[in-house]
């Protein structure tokens, strides 16, 4: 049986991209969805201010089940329990609330809280994310990525969201960051399927063109 954590490894491993879907309206997840996952992406959010995203997630579990789908923004517990009846593996936040982490944890779901200092990062760790986001990364720099894994336990994948573009991955790749949520760059709502390819094909391009052997 293939976990949630088994798709998150085999992601960290290949395309460590999260696709934040914000906005993404049901009835478009399929096409959305192809564009995202045939490039490569199997990391897949849908946060929960947008438009009916539990429907949106049980679409793009039911479509790609190889993909490691879920919702972001996620703000309590209650909607961690909503996200995993709606068949949502993956739980990301824009901050840390240790209730949030430990449902997900309880529930078998990856969970990816945003932090940005020391302190909310050991405690997310502690409660049992099973990675961090450092958000809002045009807050931070590639040097705290560096600063916090000299502290982190070795291994923690921790993942700059906000700002990310093709042209500047290779600066945090360099300090170390394990991946990264895209998120208008690569979609938006009016935004139609063919361009949400060619701009996942662009990230595509270069992640692995950063990516070191």
């Amino acid at each position: 049986m293939t976990t949630p954590f088994d798709k998150f490894d085999a992601a960290l491993r290949t395309l460590p991209l999260v696709a934040i879907l914000r906005g993404l309206e049901p009835h478009e997840a399929d096409a959305v969805g192809d564009a995202i996952v045939e490039p490569g992406f199997l990391l897949l959010e849908v946060p929960l201010n947008s438009p009916r995203p539990l429907d949106s997630i049980a679409r793009l579990r039911a479509r790609f089940p190889r993909a490691l789908v879920g919702a972001g923004t996620v703000l309590d517990a209650q909607q961690v329990r909503e996200v995993q009846a709606a068949g949502g593996e993956l739980i990301v936040s824009p901050n840390f609330d240790a209730a949030v982490v430990r449902e997900a944890a309880r529930l078998g779901l990856v969970c990816l809280p945003g932090v940005m200092t020391p302190t909310e990062a050991f405690g997310a760790l502690a409660a049992g994310a099973t990675g961090l986001k450092l958000f809002p990364a045009e807050l931070a720099s590639p040097a705290v990525v560096k600063a916090l894994l000299a502290v982190l336990p070795r291994g923690t994948p921790l993942m700059p969201v906000g700002g990310i573009t093709p042209s500047n991955m290779t600066e945090w790749r360099e300090a170390g960051a394990a991946g990264f949520g895209i998120g208008s760059a690569l979609f938006k709502p009016g935004k139609n399927a063919q361009a949400v390819r060619d701009d996942a094909q662009r990230f595509v391009a270069a992640y692995t063109g950063t990516t070191r052997a």
